[in-house]
């Protein structure tokens, strides 16, 4: 019985690296070319590569394994120093060593070796597409902060120490997270605009920038209009629709700061961001002219995302998160409650980190942070219509508080029954 097994075991080892060579080697087959000029290997060339690292993995002897490979890759620096046309390449080579490594894994991890070939066949298939991304489609600017969310994410991250280094408060590996997580909205935002035509191109703007500062795009757009650009229900409908933002990076604070409060704050945040994008779309789109319709153009090196800004916005989110525990420390409640509403008047985001980092559902302190982050939305709210009137003057100011009360009160009334 334990023969029969093994026997089953290797058919199916030896079957499933035959079609991973065989996947991996028509693709190659098709852009191999013909003639003296033609590339390393075909289909036959892949599947008995694959065949001959699953034998030599089932045989159980390294020093064979080794030596397989070994070939493998003299066989493909041979086929690359004999290349003659012109203009050489390497990516049949590591292929044909990659087959010969998902072969020898067939016998370990079918399911894995299948998925390895698919992807590989998948990056083999899509040459002329990922050359076109990469050498047209892609910005300089593009690359560069690419680059540094990629350094972020994989190096400054993993060396943050994950640990508060106040009570609950100031933890380096947070803050890093927090930054992360602003820069992938605004980046993720600039490839919106990329991809839209220019009559989204006010309002997805409107909407980046309140990731950044809502209150600061209202003041902006109101600013603008009174030199002159823009029409009215179109700067408005992009001074709501930054609101958007608040709500959708609520719940990424949320996630990052206190993901226990998500569940609780998911539905009423999401009502509050669907009213503010329903509003603030109508106005926009019915204030924009025809014409802006046509694709929108963005200058070559422009950047996906604004480093110190997104920084800035991280440290300050800190920053009034250790000031708000500080006087709970001290003050108790009616600290907390104080110093949120106070910051409450300039930013919303950094009250929202503190409030949830001082204690998750089910806790003490859940009620009074309930409580407390909603009488600071409806402080945010009114701070942010004083700003729409005494920037943009009383028809934008009251078109703006319309909107940004009521998604507000969506949100409020919410947690409210909630």
């Amino acid at each position: 019985m334990e023969t029969s097994d093994g026997l089953a075991s290797a058919w199916a080892a030896l079957a499933s690296a035959l079609g991973c060579g065989l996947l991996m080697g028509i693709e190659r087959e098709r852009s191999k070319g013909s003639g003296p000029h033609r590339a390393l290997a075909g289909v036959r060339s892949f599947a008995l590569t694959a065949l001959a690292g699953a034998t030599a993995a089932l045989l159980a002897m390294p020093a064979l394994l080794g030596v397989g490979a070994l070939f493998v890759a003299i066989l493909g620096v041979t086929a690359y120093a004999k290349d003659r046309s012109g203009d050489p390449g390497v990516t049949t080579e590591i292929a044909l060593f990659f087959v010969y490594v998902i072969g020898a894994m067939c016998t370990q991890d079918r399911l894995l070796a299948a998925a390895l070939a698919v992807v590989a066949t998948g990056l083999l298939a899509a040459r002329e597409r990922l050359h076109r991304f990469a050498n047209t489609w892609l910005q300089p600017g593009e690359v560069r902060d690419g680059l540094i969310l990629g350094a972020l994410i994989l190096i400054v991250a993993p060396l943050m120490p994950d640990r508060p280094l106040w009570g609950e408060v100031l933890n380096p590996q947070l803050l890093v997270r927090l930054l992360v997580v602003l820069l992938l909205i605004q980046s993720f935002a600039h490839l919106g605009r990329r991809l839209l035509q220019a009559r989204q191109a006010l309002a997805l703007s409107a909407l980046a920038s309140g990731f950044v500062s809502s209150t600061a795009t209202i003041a902006n757009l109101g600013l603008e209009l009174r030199a002159g650009r823009g029409t009215l229900r179109a700067q408005a409908g992009g001074a709501v629709l930054s609101c958007v933002a608040t709500m959708l990076q609520m719940l990424a604070v949320a996630a990052t700061i206190q993901p226990a409060w998500l569940p609780q704050l998911a539905a009423p945040a999401l009502a509050s961001a669907l009213v503010a994008g329903v509003y603030g779309g109508w106005l926009a789109h019915t204030g924009l002219p025809q014409a802006a319709g046509k694709p929108a153009q963005l200058p070559a090196d422009t950047a996906m995302f604004r480093l110190r800004d997104a920084l800035l916005i991280a440290l300050l989110l800190t920053a009034v998160q250790a000031g708000v525990y500080g006087l709970g420390l001290w003050l108790g409640d009616a600290g907390m409650m104080t110093g949120a509403l106070l910051a409450a008047l300039a930013d919303i985001h950094s009250v929202i980190a503190a409030l949830l980092a001082h204690g998750a559902p089910g806790t003490p302190a859940a009620p009074m942070v309930e409580r407390t982050l909603m009488a600071a939305m409806l402080v945010h709210a009114l701070s942010k219509s004083g700003m729409a009137l005494a920037s943009g003057g009383k028809g934008y100011g009251w078109a703006v508080a319309a909107g940004v009360l009521a998604h507000t009160l969506v949100f409020v009334l919410g947690l409210w029954l909630l």
